[in-house]
């Protein structure tokens, strides 16, 4: 199964089969879009990071989020008695 190419000289190893297809545009945007990241922290930086993700995904109870909001509320100076 040779090809004719570059002026009638055959060639058994290039066919179109085998040649890469032109890359669109969607293509391209996905593969910048979704490269993969490394992103490496400092110490400091991974333990605020560290801190941060602990404070996120606390356990919040009913009765602590009741317990926020009907919590005694005073405005102004506190009245010495």
């Amino acid at each position: 199964m040779s090809e004719k190419i570059m002026g009638g000289v055959e060639n058994d190893f290039v066919s179109e089969a085998s040649l890469p297809a032109k890359v669109g545009f969607w293509p391209k945007v996905k593969a910048f879009l979704f490269q993969e990241i490394k992103v490496e922290l400092t110490p400091a930086q991974q333990k605020f990071e560290d801190d941060l993700n602990d404070f996120l995904h606390l356990e919040i109870t009913w009765q602590d989020f009741k317990d926020f909001l009907f919590q005694e509320v005073t405005f102004g100076k506190k009245k010495n008695k």
